[in-house]
């Protein structure tokens, strides 16, 4: 018997949010290892930063972007995984965007003043780290390649009925007997001719030998004694 399946959807090769993972990975590195180069390990949540390219930085801020760094490369080797990591991105650096602002006065009241500035963060980090929120939303949200997949048609074996050891035999017994039939013929008061014919050919027929009436007489005038 012949059964079908129905085509399946599956997730088709490299996603799109696994390559904008993987690059914003490289990206979180770079800017890793250029502050590092800047700022060394000395003072390391202080908030005399250094300059790179515009954006302020010291050591814990290079820690947290080599971290983000790695952590993007891992993840991106999964298209789930890469959504996932979209979600941390945009939700970790939503949140240093926000204390971002407060220190730099676009709130009435700052929530985090107590708090200082332990990641030396200035304006243009603002806007870089609304950046990199933006991006790990779409990561998130970016809708995967698919394709259906249709498997071959698959066949069920017909499992033979078990034969029955003494119907073999009974048939092979059958097949092996010849069958046999009469062929009489007669003439005018004698059966001298009526003889068994065989269907094998390697039998030969033996003629019926004719009874003499006298003696049948003879016998049933004894029978009669």
């Amino acid at each position: 018997m012949t059964h079908s399946t129905v085509g399946r959807v599956k997730v088709a090769g490299l996603q799109p949010a696994q390559v904008l993972a993987g690059l914003l990975g490289l990206v979180f590195l770079a800017f890793g290892v250029v502050g590092f180069l800047r700022t060394g390990f000395g003072d390391f949540a202080g908030d005399q930063h250094a300059m790179v390219l515009g954006f302020a930085v010291n050591p814990l801020h290079n820690t947290i972007h080599l971290a983000f760094g790695v952590l993007g490369l891992l993840m991106a080797t999964g298209s789930g995984l890469a959504r996932l990591y979209g979600w941390i991105v945009f939700l970790a650096y939503g949140a240093v965007l926000l204390w971002g602002l407060a220190l730099a006065g676009v709130f009435s009241g700052n929530p985090v003043s107590g708090l200082g500035n332990p990641l030396a963060l200035n304006t243009n980090d603002n806007w870089l780290h609304l950046g990199f929120a933006v991006v790990g939303l779409l990561i998130a949200v970016l809708p995967a390649r698919r394709k259906i997949v249709v498997p071959e048609e698959t066949v069920e074996p017909v499992e033979a009925h078990p034969v029955d050891r003494d119907e073999s035999i009974r048939d092979a017994e059958t097949r092996e007997l010849p069958t046999q039939r009469v062929d009489t013929h007669r003439t005018h008061g004698d059966r001298h001719h009526d003889r068994v014919e065989s269907a094998d050919p390697t039998v030969t027929a033996r003629p019926v030998h004719p009874i003499d009436p006298a003696v049948a007489e003879q016998q049933r005038a004894r029978h009669f004694r």
